[in-house]
Protein backbone atom coordinates (compact mmCIF):
# COMPACT_ATOMS: atom_id res chain seq x y z
CA UNK A 1 0.00 0.00 0.00
CA UNK A 2 1.36 3.22 -1.20
CA UNK A 3 1.66 5.91 1.32
CA UNK A 4 -0.89 8.79 0.87
CA UNK A 5 0.83 11.95 -0.26
CA UNK A 6 0.82 14.70 2.23
CA UNK A 7 -1.59 17.56 1.47
CA UNK A 8 -0.23 20.78 -0.10
CA UNK A 9 0.60 23.40 2.35
CA UNK A 10 -2.14 25.98 2.87
CA UNK A 11 -1.72 29.39 1.16
CA UNK A 12 -0.93 31.79 3.86
CA UNK A 13 -3.40 34.62 4.32
CA UNK A 14 -6.15 33.29 2.01
CA UNK A 15 -9.36 32.26 3.70
CA UNK A 16 -10.54 28.79 2.95
CA UNK A 17 -13.84 30.01 1.41
CA UNK A 18 -12.01 32.06 -1.28
CA UNK A 19 -9.64 29.36 -2.38
CA UNK A 20 -12.00 27.84 -5.00
CA UNK A 21 -12.28 31.31 -6.74
CA UNK A 22 -8.62 32.22 -6.59
CA UNK A 23 -7.80 30.98 -10.09
CA UNK A 24 -10.65 32.99 -11.69
CA UNK A 25 -9.66 36.19 -9.85
CA UNK A 26 -6.05 35.74 -10.94
CA UNK A 27 -7.07 35.43 -14.61
CA UNK A 28 -9.24 38.58 -14.43
CA UNK A 29 -6.41 40.52 -12.83
CA UNK A 30 -3.96 39.43 -15.54
CA UNK A 31 -6.39 40.40 -18.35
CA UNK A 32 -7.06 43.82 -16.79
CA UNK A 33 -3.35 44.51 -16.38
CA UNK A 34 -2.61 43.50 -19.96
CA UNK A 35 -5.36 45.75 -21.35
CA UNK A 36 -4.23 48.71 -19.28
CA UNK A 37 -0.63 48.26 -20.47
CA UNK A 38 -1.69 48.05 -24.12
CA UNK A 39 -3.73 51.25 -23.73
CA UNK A 40 -0.81 53.17 -22.28
CA UNK A 41 1.53 52.03 -25.05
CA UNK A 42 -1.02 52.94 -27.75
CA UNK A 43 -1.60 56.45 -26.39
CA UNK A 44 2.13 57.12 -26.14
CA UNK A 45 2.80 55.94 -29.70
CA UNK A 46 0.08 58.16 -31.28
CA UNK A 47 0.95 61.87 -31.61
CA UNK A 48 -1.82 63.99 -30.19
CA UNK A 49 -3.58 66.10 -32.84
CA UNK A 50 -4.24 69.75 -32.26
CA UNK A 51 -7.86 70.70 -31.75
CA UNK A 52 -9.34 72.51 -34.73
CA UNK A 53 -11.14 75.67 -33.74
CA UNK A 54 -14.71 76.14 -34.77
CA UNK A 55 -15.04 77.73 -38.19
CA UNK A 56 -17.58 80.41 -39.00
CA UNK A 57 -19.35 79.86 -42.29
CA UNK A 58 -20.99 82.84 -43.99
CA UNK A 59 -24.38 81.83 -45.28
CA UNK A 60 -27.41 83.73 -46.50
CA UNK A 61 -29.83 84.27 -43.61
CA UNK A 62 -27.64 82.11 -41.29
CA UNK A 63 -24.40 84.00 -40.82
CA UNK A 64 -24.69 83.65 -37.04
CA UNK A 65 -24.32 79.87 -37.11
CA UNK A 66 -21.01 78.07 -36.67
CA UNK A 67 -19.99 74.59 -37.78
CA UNK A 68 -17.50 72.70 -35.62
CA UNK A 69 -14.48 71.15 -37.27
CA UNK A 70 -15.63 67.77 -35.89
CA UNK A 71 -19.09 67.99 -37.46
CA UNK A 72 -20.49 64.71 -38.66
CA UNK A 73 -21.12 63.87 -42.29
CA UNK A 74 -24.77 64.87 -42.31
CA UNK A 75 -24.00 68.35 -40.99
CA UNK A 76 -21.20 68.78 -43.53
CA UNK A 77 -23.55 67.76 -46.33
CA UNK A 78 -26.16 70.21 -45.13
CA UNK A 79 -23.71 73.12 -45.24
CA UNK A 80 -22.09 72.21 -48.54
CA UNK A 81 -24.72 74.20 -50.45
CA UNK A 82 -23.82 77.48 -48.72
CA UNK A 83 -20.97 79.59 -50.12
CA UNK A 84 -18.09 80.58 -47.89
CA UNK A 85 -17.64 83.82 -49.82
CA UNK A 86 -20.30 86.59 -49.94
CA UNK A 87 -23.35 85.34 -51.86
CA UNK A 88 -23.96 86.53 -55.39
CA UNK A 89 -27.19 88.17 -54.21
CA UNK A 90 -25.08 91.17 -53.21
CA UNK A 91 -24.31 91.70 -56.90
CA UNK A 92 -27.72 90.81 -58.27
CA UNK A 93 -29.71 93.85 -59.38
CA UNK A 94 -32.26 94.31 -62.09
CA UNK A 95 -30.60 95.09 -65.41
CA UNK A 96 -33.47 94.87 -67.89
CA UNK A 97 -36.18 97.53 -67.70
CA UNK A 98 -39.34 98.33 -69.59
CA UNK A 99 -39.45 99.38 -73.22
CA UNK A 100 -38.01 102.88 -73.53
CA UNK A 101 -40.45 105.71 -74.05
CA UNK A 102 -39.46 108.76 -76.13
CA UNK A 103 -37.48 111.37 -74.23
CA UNK A 104 -40.03 114.07 -75.01
CA UNK A 105 -42.72 111.96 -73.30
CA UNK A 106 -40.89 111.64 -69.98
CA UNK A 107 -42.35 114.69 -68.22
CA UNK A 108 -45.89 113.89 -69.36
CA UNK A 109 -45.48 110.30 -68.15
CA UNK A 110 -44.30 111.48 -64.73
CA UNK A 111 -47.14 113.96 -64.42
CA UNK A 112 -49.62 111.20 -65.21
CA UNK A 113 -48.16 108.53 -62.94
CA UNK A 114 -46.99 110.65 -60.00
CA UNK A 115 -49.07 113.82 -59.92
CA UNK A 116 -52.41 112.68 -61.39
CA UNK A 117 -51.78 114.54 -64.63
CA UNK A 118 -51.31 118.00 -63.08
CA UNK A 119 -48.02 119.82 -62.69
CA UNK A 120 -47.01 120.19 -59.04
CA UNK A 121 -46.07 123.79 -59.87
CA UNK A 122 -49.63 124.63 -60.92
CA UNK A 123 -50.83 127.51 -58.69
CA UNK A 124 -47.87 126.90 -56.40
CA UNK A 125 -47.44 127.97 -53.69
CA UNK A 126 -50.78 128.40 -52.04
CA UNK A 127 -51.00 131.31 -49.55
CA UNK A 128 -50.98 128.84 -46.66
CA UNK A 129 -47.84 127.07 -47.94
CA UNK A 130 -46.04 130.30 -48.81
CA UNK A 131 -46.41 131.50 -45.23
CA UNK A 132 -44.47 128.46 -43.99
CA UNK A 133 -41.48 128.72 -46.33
CA UNK A 134 -38.25 130.67 -46.44
CA UNK A 135 -37.93 133.24 -49.23
CA UNK A 136 -36.67 131.54 -52.41
CA UNK A 137 -32.89 131.48 -52.54
CA UNK A 138 -31.10 132.70 -55.65
CA UNK A 139 -28.36 130.18 -54.86
CA UNK A 140 -29.76 127.42 -52.65
CA UNK A 141 -27.53 125.63 -50.18
CA UNK A 142 -25.56 122.77 -51.70
CA UNK A 143 -22.21 120.98 -51.75
CA UNK A 144 -20.09 121.06 -54.89
CA UNK A 145 -23.24 121.97 -56.81
CA UNK A 146 -21.52 124.26 -59.31
CA UNK A 147 -18.37 122.25 -60.02
CA UNK A 148 -16.84 122.24 -63.49
CA UNK A 149 -17.83 118.59 -63.93
CA UNK A 150 -21.47 119.56 -64.58
CA UNK A 151 -20.73 121.78 -67.57
CA UNK A 152 -18.14 119.33 -68.86
CA UNK A 153 -20.49 116.34 -68.85
CA UNK A 154 -23.57 118.20 -70.08
CA UNK A 155 -21.60 119.54 -73.03
CA UNK A 156 -20.15 116.08 -73.71
CA UNK A 157 -23.35 114.05 -73.37
CA UNK A 158 -25.92 116.71 -74.40
CA UNK A 159 -28.60 114.86 -72.42
CA UNK A 160 -32.32 114.83 -73.07
CA UNK A 161 -33.07 113.36 -69.63
CA UNK A 162 -31.06 113.85 -66.42
CA UNK A 163 -31.74 111.94 -63.20
CA UNK A 164 -30.41 113.40 -59.96
CA UNK A 165 -30.34 111.25 -56.81
CA UNK A 166 -30.34 113.57 -53.82
CA UNK A 167 -31.77 117.04 -54.48
CA UNK A 168 -32.08 118.77 -51.07
CA UNK A 169 -32.87 122.42 -51.90
CA UNK A 170 -32.25 122.23 -55.66
CA UNK A 171 -28.78 123.75 -56.00
CA UNK A 172 -27.36 121.12 -58.37
CA UNK A 173 -30.56 120.80 -60.38
CA UNK A 174 -30.83 124.54 -60.96
CA UNK A 175 -27.17 124.72 -61.93
CA UNK A 176 -27.60 121.91 -64.46
CA UNK A 177 -30.66 123.67 -65.88
CA UNK A 178 -28.67 126.90 -66.22
CA UNK A 179 -25.75 125.12 -67.89
CA UNK A 180 -28.13 123.45 -70.35
CA UNK A 181 -29.61 126.78 -71.32
CA UNK A 182 -26.19 128.39 -71.67
CA UNK A 183 -25.28 125.57 -74.06
CA UNK A 184 -28.54 126.19 -75.95
CA UNK A 185 -29.65 122.60 -75.63
CA UNK A 186 -32.92 122.30 -77.48
CA UNK A 187 -35.14 121.00 -76.18
CA UNK A 188 -33.79 121.57 -72.68
CA UNK A 189 -33.34 118.33 -70.74
CA UNK A 190 -35.90 117.09 -68.28
CA UNK A 191 -34.20 116.98 -64.87
CA UNK A 192 -35.79 114.42 -62.54
CA UNK A 193 -34.86 115.11 -58.92
CA UNK A 194 -35.22 112.01 -56.74
CA UNK A 195 -35.32 112.73 -53.00
CA UNK A 196 -37.64 111.82 -50.15
CA UNK A 197 -37.30 115.45 -49.01
CA UNK A 198 -37.21 114.41 -45.36
CA UNK A 199 -33.63 115.42 -44.66
CA UNK A 200 -31.61 113.37 -42.19
CA UNK A 201 -31.38 113.21 -38.40
CA UNK A 202 -30.23 116.52 -36.90
CA UNK A 203 -29.90 118.22 -40.29
CA UNK A 204 -31.41 121.38 -38.84
CA UNK A 205 -28.12 122.48 -37.35
CA UNK A 206 -27.21 126.13 -37.06
CA UNK A 207 -25.70 126.11 -40.55
CA UNK A 208 -29.08 125.32 -42.14
CA UNK A 209 -31.51 127.35 -40.07
CA UNK A 210 -31.53 130.19 -42.57
CA UNK A 211 -32.05 127.83 -45.52
CA UNK A 212 -34.80 125.46 -44.41
CA UNK A 213 -38.22 126.29 -42.99
CA UNK A 214 -39.21 125.25 -39.47
CA UNK A 215 -40.96 121.86 -39.40
CA UNK A 216 -44.73 121.82 -39.32
CA UNK A 217 -46.49 118.93 -37.57
CA UNK A 218 -43.47 116.72 -38.22
CA UNK A 219 -43.24 117.71 -41.89
CA UNK A 220 -39.74 118.88 -42.86
CA UNK A 221 -41.25 121.07 -45.64
CA UNK A 222 -38.21 120.43 -47.82
CA UNK A 223 -40.31 119.52 -50.88
CA UNK A 224 -42.25 122.81 -51.01
CA UNK A 225 -39.04 124.74 -50.25
CA UNK A 226 -37.32 122.94 -53.14
CA UNK A 227 -40.25 123.72 -55.43
CA UNK A 228 -40.26 127.35 -54.30
CA UNK A 229 -36.59 127.71 -55.22
CA UNK A 230 -37.18 126.09 -58.61
CA UNK A 231 -40.29 128.12 -59.38
CA UNK A 232 -38.53 131.39 -58.55
CA UNK A 233 -35.56 130.54 -60.78
CA UNK A 234 -37.47 129.22 -63.80
CA UNK A 235 -40.85 130.86 -63.96
CA UNK A 236 -41.04 130.24 -67.69
CA UNK A 237 -39.79 126.67 -67.64
CA UNK A 238 -40.78 124.97 -64.40
CA UNK A 239 -41.34 121.67 -66.15
CA UNK A 240 -37.62 121.21 -66.77
CA UNK A 241 -36.95 120.38 -63.09
CA UNK A 242 -39.38 117.81 -61.74
CA UNK A 243 -39.33 116.45 -58.19
CA UNK A 244 -39.80 112.75 -57.51
CA UNK A 245 -40.54 112.70 -53.76
CA UNK A 246 -39.65 109.09 -53.04
CA UNK A 247 -36.74 107.02 -51.80
CA UNK A 248 -34.06 106.40 -54.38
CA UNK A 249 -34.77 102.66 -54.48
CA UNK A 250 -38.51 103.00 -55.08
CA UNK A 251 -38.12 105.86 -57.58
CA UNK A 252 -35.49 104.04 -59.64
CA UNK A 253 -37.61 100.88 -59.63
CA UNK A 254 -40.54 102.90 -60.97
CA UNK A 255 -38.46 104.57 -63.69
CA UNK A 256 -37.21 101.15 -64.72
CA UNK A 257 -40.74 99.77 -64.86
CA UNK A 258 -42.05 102.75 -66.86
CA UNK A 259 -39.24 102.66 -69.40
CA UNK A 260 -37.84 106.07 -68.44
CA UNK A 261 -34.12 106.17 -69.17
CA UNK A 262 -31.57 108.91 -68.53
CA UNK A 263 -28.60 110.07 -70.56
CA UNK A 264 -26.86 111.52 -67.49
CA UNK A 265 -27.24 110.43 -63.86
CA UNK A 266 -25.83 112.16 -60.80
CA UNK A 267 -25.58 110.06 -57.61
CA UNK A 268 -25.47 112.24 -54.50
CA UNK A 269 -27.84 110.71 -51.95
CA UNK A 270 -26.67 108.39 -49.15
CA UNK A 271 -22.96 108.63 -48.37
CA UNK A 272 -22.47 105.26 -46.65
CA UNK A 273 -21.25 102.27 -48.64
CA UNK A 274 -24.50 100.30 -48.67
CA UNK A 275 -26.67 103.24 -49.75
CA UNK A 276 -24.25 104.30 -52.47
CA UNK A 277 -23.81 100.69 -53.65
CA UNK A 278 -27.56 100.21 -54.04
CA UNK A 279 -28.09 103.61 -55.70
CA UNK A 280 -25.32 103.06 -58.25
CA UNK A 281 -26.50 99.57 -59.20
CA UNK A 282 -30.17 100.51 -59.43
CA UNK A 283 -29.44 103.68 -61.40
CA UNK A 284 -27.24 101.79 -63.86
CA UNK A 285 -30.32 99.95 -65.11
CA UNK A 286 -32.02 103.20 -66.20
CA UNK A 287 -28.91 104.71 -67.81
CA UNK A 288 -29.06 104.64 -71.58
CA UNK A 289 -26.22 102.86 -73.39
CA UNK A 290 -23.63 105.51 -74.08
CA UNK A 291 -24.83 107.56 -71.11
CA UNK A 292 -22.65 108.68 -68.21
CA UNK A 293 -23.03 108.27 -64.46
CA UNK A 294 -21.20 110.52 -62.02
CA UNK A 295 -21.51 111.54 -58.40
CA UNK A 296 -20.22 113.47 -55.43
CA UNK A 297 -18.30 112.65 -52.22
CA UNK A 298 -15.53 110.60 -53.79
CA UNK A 299 -13.01 112.01 -51.31
CA UNK A 300 -14.48 112.28 -47.81
CA UNK A 301 -13.59 111.45 -44.22
CA UNK A 302 -15.04 107.98 -44.86
CA UNK A 303 -12.01 107.37 -47.11
CA UNK A 304 -12.39 103.92 -48.68
CA UNK A 305 -15.34 102.83 -46.54
CA UNK A 306 -18.10 104.90 -48.12
CA UNK A 307 -18.94 106.20 -51.58
CA UNK A 308 -15.47 105.65 -52.99
CA UNK A 309 -15.51 101.96 -52.06
CA UNK A 310 -18.91 101.49 -53.71
CA UNK A 311 -17.78 103.27 -56.89
CA UNK A 312 -14.50 101.34 -57.07
CA UNK A 313 -16.18 97.97 -56.54
CA UNK A 314 -18.89 98.73 -59.11
CA UNK A 315 -16.33 99.80 -61.71
CA UNK A 316 -14.35 96.61 -61.10
CA UNK A 317 -17.43 94.40 -61.47
CA UNK A 318 -18.59 96.15 -64.67
CA UNK A 319 -15.16 96.62 -66.22
CA UNK A 320 -15.37 100.42 -66.15
CA UNK A 321 -12.88 103.14 -65.35
CA UNK A 322 -13.27 105.79 -62.67
CA UNK A 323 -12.09 109.35 -63.28
CA UNK A 324 -11.92 111.63 -60.24
CA UNK A 325 -12.94 115.24 -60.86
CA UNK A 326 -12.44 117.30 -57.73
CA UNK A 327 -14.82 115.86 -55.13
CA UNK A 328 -16.75 114.14 -57.92
CA UNK A 329 -16.27 110.80 -59.64
CA UNK A 330 -17.12 109.98 -63.24
CA UNK A 331 -17.58 106.50 -64.68
CA UNK A 332 -16.75 105.67 -68.26
CA UNK A 333 -19.83 105.65 -70.55
CA UNK A 334 -22.18 102.71 -70.36
CA UNK A 335 -21.22 100.23 -73.10
CA UNK A 336 -23.47 99.98 -76.11
CA UNK A 337 -25.45 96.77 -76.36
CA UNK A 338 -24.17 94.15 -78.78
CA UNK A 339 -26.76 91.85 -80.33
CA UNK A 340 -26.46 88.10 -79.97
CA UNK A 341 -26.03 87.77 -83.72
CA UNK A 342 -23.12 90.19 -83.66
CA UNK A 343 -24.90 92.68 -85.91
Amino acid sequence: MKPRPSPAPAITGVPARLRPHLTRLTVLLIVFSAGYSVGIMSSSSVRPSSTRPSQTVIRPHAAHLTVSGEANGSAAAATANYPRSPPHDLFRFREECGEAIPSDAVVATLLDKVFDGESPYEKFPSPHTAALLRPPAARPRGWGSTGAVFAELIEQVRPRVIVELGAFLGASALHMAAVSRNLSLSPPPAILCVDDFRGWPAFRAARFRRDVPPPRHGDALLLPQFMSNVAAAWRDGDGEVMPMPFSTASALAALCEWGIYADLIEVDAGHDFHSAWADINLAWAVLRPGGVMFGHDYFTAADDRGVRRAVTLFAKVKGLTVRPNGQHWVLSPKPLRVSAAGE
